[in-house]
């Protein structure tokens, strides 16, 4: 993680960190919404519901997201459909495949990340459903309240801009900082106004926020509950919750222009929201997230 200069008290924009590979195989090193355009395609999964079958295969990254997909495929609601969990290892995998045609949805993000995606690489992927609204906020190793937290302090956010703004909106709402008033959840590190504190911003991929956490010199780390299990955190360890919920972030069912009234994709729906994927949301994960539908 580079170091990066303090900006001035009126907000100056931060220089992004290096990200690190995260792809596997062909897809190693590449950006998560810089993919090249080309050979993006948009024909049925193999199997799948655009060609007529019964298998509807449904891309997934982590837990609670993959449980969520195996657990609706258990839902009277699925109609007999074979819905398949085809699990990948970062934030790249799944949107390429679902716009390649080689899975029929995806769950594993949020719709501003989508339509990110949809705009670096000429898609058409679209938003199905909400599922969940994930507890996001910021974590401190070294500060217990934000009454603590030093001028000049150095704040680990998202490097994408769908997450940055959503991380600058949290303290906006805590009165860290402040942002024009037009900004809502779309504002940039640039547009910052009021920084009383000189708050000091890097910006990290989004998988490897969770390790910033242990690095001496970072105050405050934005996070998923997702990702910052992994330190072995919960939404109850955070100094800052976000406090107003926009449904833009929840976690969504994707899908693609092409196939989203599907008859599979249809039954899919309606799996994703059913009272069985709630009756696990609330039951398993209520520390984390809350069911958006």
């Amino acid at each position: 993680m580079q170091h990066l200069s303090h900006p001035s008290r009126t907000g100056v924009p931060a220089r992004p960190v290096g990200r690190r590979a995260l792809g596997l195989g062909a897809l190693a090193g590449a950006s998560a919404l810089g993919l090249a355009a080309c050979g993006i395609g948009g024909g049925p999964a193999s199997g799948g519901t655009g060609s007529g079958g019964t298998v509807i295969k449904v891309a997934s990254h982590m837990t609670p997201m993959t449980d969520v997909v195996e657990i609706a495929a258990t839902a009277p609601e699925a109609g007999g459909y074979d819905i398949q969990l085809v699990q990948v290892s970062d934030n790249v995998q799944y949107n390429r495949l679902l716009a390649d045609g080689e899975v029929d949805a995806n769950f594993a993000q949020h719709e501003p990340y989508m339509q990110a995606f949809n705009e670096a690489n000429g898609a058409q992927l679209v938003k199905l459903a909400p599922v969940y609204d994930a507890k996001v906020g910021y974590y401190s190793k070294a500060y217990d309240t934000v009454e603590e937290i030093p001028e000049g302090a150095r704040i680990a956010i998202p490097n994408d801009v769908s997450n940055e703004g959503r991380a600058l909106a949290i303290l906006h709402e805590h009165e860290l900082l402040t942002l024009p008033g037009d900004a809502g959840f779309e504002g940039r590190v640039a547009d910052i106004a009021e920084n009383p504190l000189g708050l000091e911003f890097v910006q990290v991929d989004l998988l490897n926020l969770s390790s910033a956490y242990d690095e001496d010199d970072i105050a405050l780390v934005y996070n998923y509950p997702t990702y910052i299990a992994k330190v072995g955190l919960t939404p109850a360890d955070a100094l800052l919750l976000e406090e107003t919920v926009d449904q833009r972030f929840a976690i969504s069912l994707i899908a693609r222009e092409d196939n989203r009234e599907d008859p599979g994709i249809v039954a899919l729906r309606a799996a994703m929201t059913s009272e069985t994927v709630r009756a696990f949301l609330e039951e398993e994960h209520s520390a984390t997230l809350i069911p958006a539908f």
